[in-house]
């Protein structure tokens, strides 16, 4: 298998795991603050890792205590990553919250644009009108559609967005270290720092309280951060940033599938989404230009149909 196949399938599972994570997100949120959440995904997932690493490398813990400037800056992108996402979850819908954060892939592109000296090219800027242009689209559908609700809407939006452009923060500077660092090492710092930042901040009493339920639940958003950023540091490894991120920009349909499913059996257990036609095509307005924005010009020939 060749790194740029192995890069390709690490993607589609952070695009997997991440599909299902707003949703879990949501229920959880109904029985835990959303910083206990937050820390508590952090929490599992640095402890599995540190045993894993311990056992197999001990050489990676020294990043521990003698991290690059790259890594902290990094691990507090993603820290407030986290809990954003996690907020705009919260105010919002996990749909809503899902169809914002793509906003960080496009971002991370124009960071290439401005601060890299990338080359902007003509279907790019298509793509960051088709997306925009869908996203006021999407917006003004949903607002409408929140009476007496507009003002949480609009601050789980802001969430969402600050979460995007603490996500961009973390992949620059995760792309520049996995060349010089294991993924394993960087991921123990990754999930160590902001471990120790929301503790101070974490209730552990209504913990003692729930069911095993409620912590199995706990649970699987602890594995989930492990497995989608561990896979997502090896998709960076192993094959181009723009692959990754078109790969990634498709995880919101697993959201919308599986909330539709969900909204149509009427479950009890999460609120259900509140969608127009036209919503929906914002929504694939704005995923439309998110691809054509991170995608590159293929280097092969023009047509490939031709022999």
């Amino acid at each position: 298998m060749s790194n740029n196949q192995k890069g390709i399938i690490y993607a589609l599972v952070t695009a997997f795991m991440w599909g299902f994570l707003a949703i879990a997100l949501k229920i959880a949120v109904r029985e835990v603050e959303p910083k206990t959440i937050v820390w508590f995904r952090f929490a599992i997932a640095f402890t599995i890792l540190f045993v894993w690493q311990l056992v197999r490398k001990p050489s990676s813990l020294k990043i521990l205590y003698r991290p690059p400037l790259l890594l902290i800056v990094a691990a507090l992108g993603l820290s407030w990553n986290y809990l954003g996402f996690m907020l705009g979850i919260h105010y919002t819908t996990p749909s809503n919250a899902q169809l914002v954060i793509q906003f960080g892939p496009m971002s991370l592109a124009l960071a290439g644009i401005f601060f890299f000296k990338e080359k902007i090219r003509k279907p790019q800027i298509i793509g960051f009108l088709l997306a925009a242009v869908g996203f006021v689209f999407f917006y003004s559908q949903q607002i409408k559609m929140m009476v007496g609700h507009e003002a949480r809407y609009n601050m789980g939006v802001l969430f969402t967005l600050s979460s995007a452009l603490a996500w961009v923060i973390y992949a620059i500077m995760q792309k520049k270290l996995v060349v010089n660092y294991s993924t394993g090492s960087l991921n123990l710092f990754l999930f160590g720092l902001p471990l120790l930042i929301y503790l101070p901040f974490v209730d552990f009493a209504p913990l003692a309280e729930l069911s095993w339920a409620w912590w199995l639940l706990l649970i699987f958003l602890g594995f989930n951060t492990l497995i989608a950023y561990g896979c997502i540091s090896q998709a960076l490894k192993y094959t181009e940033a723009n692959k990754v991120s078109i790969i990634i920009i498709m995880n919101p349909m697993i959201t919308f599938i599986v909330m539709g499913i969900l909204t149509e059996l009427s479950v009890s257990w999460i609120d259900p989404e509140r969608f127009s036609v036209l919503s929906l095509i914002g929504a694939a307005v704005v995923l439309t230009g998110a691809v054509l924005v991170v995608r590159k010009k293929s280097r092969g020939r023009t047509n490939a149909s031709k022999p």
